[in-house]
């Protein structure tokens, strides 16, 4: 999933989105541990899924807070 993917989802499709790759990474650990997993390469491209849906919500985040400061000091 590209970053423009990530952006375009709403704030609820991203917390089930996060909960998706969550609950797919520890799947992939438990696959490799189990050695039931051969593409090790599930696991970084993971990893890099739920850093940039992260990144977008910590982006909304700060960009409601900024607003709601912006609102408060008018």
């Amino acid at each position: 999933m590209d970053i423009s993917e990530i952006r375009a989802l709403s704030d609820t499709d991203l917390a089930s989105a996060l909960v998706d790759a969550k609950q797919e990474l520890w799947k992939i650990r438990f696959d490799l541990a189990t050695r039931q997993e051969k593409n090790y390469s599930r696991l970084p491209a993971t990893r890099k899924r739920i850093a940039r849906i992260l990144t977008v919500m910590t982006e909304r985040q700060r960009d409601a807070q900024a607003t709601a400061d912006v609102e408060k000091a008018s």
